[in-house]
């Protein structure tokens, strides 16, 4: 007899309205798709979008859903059109689950651009339960020498903060800032340390210099600090911003070079005011940019696998869900949260 035998039902916990504790939730997830995996959920990580869709803080919520977009798990069905993946076989979903796989973005390597491109817990259940399915393209192989219990932050935060680095190409030579020493912030230290950059990291409060410098860190500044930021200016090539915070957007351009970058994957809350005589004469760029392509992403499988890095977690059982989402809520979090599917 199977391990895991064929579910008419998936069963998770399900956020019922804006705010509310989850509850438990079964719901019927139909056929299984030509394309599609379906995975026995192990391990799901707990990030700052799904409490934000948990609270509809965007708007876009519709009740009831399972949250949860950083699984791990076995695969235990495979539809007949899926390819380079079997049954038994440990792979991670991300923030996407599927795409049209035909457009020019798909069928140029950038799923994650897609304009119909499959969101895991908008409009859809994710992977707070015991099954999720996702189309094959965005199911990931796991190295075997990670360990599962704390990969399911890196199809997330990980990819996030690891897609500018190929995109950009980002040389080893380069001196790179971080704002924001946080889920995403902390996993982009190790990895600018591992790529070999110079790294700077900014946060609110210098307390966390040795906790920075732990992570990756070369040189430590607080972000609100005007003479700091001045003491640095022009010598940056890139500037990854994690935060969700407003800061002098105009000071942290000024630390940067000729041709460098602030680039955005933190949600931060007010639009940006940049003068574009902030941008013109030394030619520097302002961008942003969502979770990796399934490509990059693999990539950054590889490279965390060469180098041993892992984010750093603390674990809650999936019946303690609740707890592990006020965990998260009351920013006390260092500096993942993941659940355990088996306890």
């Amino acid at each position: 007899m199977s391990d895991h035998p064929e579910l008419t039902k998936f069963t998770g916990w399900a956020a019922t309205a804006a705010g509310a504790p989850l509850e438990r939730f079964s719901y019927d997830p139909g056929p299984l798709g030509e394309e599609e995996v379906e995975v026995a959920v192990e391990y799901c990580g707990v990030c700052h979008s799904d409490q934000s869709l948990i609270d509809n803080d965007w708007g876009v919520s519709r009740y009831p859903f399972i949250p949860g977009h950083e699984v791990v798990g076995k695969i235990v069905r495979v539809g007949t059109q899926v390819r380079g993946l079997e049954v038994g076989q440990r792979v991670g979903i991300g923030w996407y689950k599927g795409s049209c796989m035909h457009c020019t973005s798909c069928i140029g390597g950038d799923h994650h651009l897609c304009g119909t491109v499959k969101p895991t817990i908008i409009g859809s259940n994710g992977g707070f339960a015991d099954r999720l399915r996702s189309h094959w393209a965005w199911a990931l192989a796991i190295p075997d020498n990670l360990d599962p219990a704390m990969a399911g932050p890196l199809f997330c935060a990980g990819s996030t903060v690891f897609n500018p680095l190929v995109e950009f190409n980002i040389k080893p030579t380069d001196r790179v800032g971080v704002v924001g020493i946080g889920g995403l912030g902390h996993l982009a230290l190790r990895f600018l340390n591992a790529w070999g950059c110079e790294v700077t990291a900014f946060t609110s409060s210098l307390n966390k210099a040795d906790e920075a410098k732990r992570l990756g860190a070369h040189n430590v500044i607080a972000s609100t600090d005007s003479g700091a930021l001045k003491a640095i200016a022009g010598t940056l090539d890139f500037l990854l911003v994690t935060a969700n915070a407003n800061l002098d957007w105009t000071a942290m351009l000024g630390t940067l070079r000729g041709k460098g970058r602030l680039h955005f994957v933190g949600i931060v809350p007010s639009a940006i005011p940049v003068s574009v005589f902030d941008l013109i004469p030394q030619q520097k760029i302002l961008s942003g940019s969502p979770v990796g392509s399934p490509s990059n992403t693999a990539t950054m499988l590889e490279f965390c696998a060469r180098h041993q890095i892992l984010p750093q977690v603390e674990m809650f059982g999936m019946s303690q869900v609740n707890e592990a989402v006020d965990h998260l809520r009351s920013g006390k979090a260092r500096y993942r949260v993941v659940l355990d599917a088996s306890k």
